[in-house]
């Protein structure tokens, strides 16, 4: 897939809570076709300590008006800058990088997100929801004040929410919930994207119950092409970089 490098007009910025913000950012141009876990290279323009672009996962995408909103998490200079973009701003990007999601043949989902790692689900979800699927998500915050969009989330599928101290759906994390308790068999496909410990915990569970998995990896990507070698991940066809290879593996493939 051609990959382009361009500006997009940032047309508005929400927080979402303390740490999460959602860019809504348009093109001049019609998009090309994106894919559910392919992702971005973002320019942290204004900043004389970042030099390295920032990747990040495409969260929803509207063709019709041309934009594409980004789930950010403010952890650091970089993400901090982007996280202070005003409507006006320009935003240049490198994109679609990755590859994407497999839904062939998929019947019955369930995605499984940690924090941040909600990010790619939600346009899988939407995806998958138009390709008539039945779609399932299992999403895990750290309390109430940390939930992402549940209502976008609803509009795609069933919503089952854990939060570490129970102010929201049932307590604990999603490995703790009735639905990972009860089994996957009935399930197609699992897609999980999060903290690592929790995506090989559900690696682990899809292949206890022979279901198909594939994970969104978040290794650290500094370039997007492959050339730095940063992102590389151990895998049963040895090491592969999450940036070109990935970012999306099934997970018997991984070697966590």
């Amino acid at each position: 897939m051609r990959k382009r490098v361009e500006d997009f007009t940032i047309i508005n910025n929400r927080q979402v809570n303390s740490e999460y913000y959602i860019l809504d950012i348009q093109s001049d141009d019609d998009l090309p076709e994106l894919l559910p876990g392919q992702f971005a290279e973002l320019r942290v323009d204004g900043s004389n300590t970042v030099f390295l672009r920032r990747p990040i996962s495409f969260y929803d995408v509207d063709y019709n008006n041309r934009t594409i909103s980004l789930l950010i998490q403010e952890v650091g200079k970089g993400t901090r800058q982007l996280a202070g973009a005003v409507p006006g701003d320009i935003l240049n990007m490198i994109y679609p990088l990755g590859n994407s999601f497999s839904s062939e043949g998929v019947t019955r989902a369930l995605l499984i997100g940690g924090g941040v790692g909600v990010a790619p689900l939600l346009f899988l979800g939407k995806t998958l929801k138009s390709n008539k699927v039945d779609v399932n998500f299992l999403l895990g915050f750290r309390n109430r004040d940390f939930l992402v969009d549940v209502d976008k989330f609803e509009a795609c599928g069933n919503v089952f929410i854990t939060t570490d101290d129970g102010t929201f759906g049932e307590k604990g994390t999603v490995l703790d919930h009735m639905l990972i308790k009860t089994g996957l068999k009935e399930y197609d496909k699992i897609y999980t994207c999060g903290p690592q410990v929790m995506m090989k915990a559900v690696a682990l569970l899809a292949e206890k119950e022979n279901t198909d998995c594939e994970a969104s990896l978040e290794n650290t990507m500094a370039c997007g092409f492959g050339a730095c070698l940063c992102c590389i991940q151990k895998t049963i066809h040895g090491n592969l970089r999450v940036c070109v290879e990935g970012p999306v593996f099934n997970t018997k493939e991984i070697i966590w």
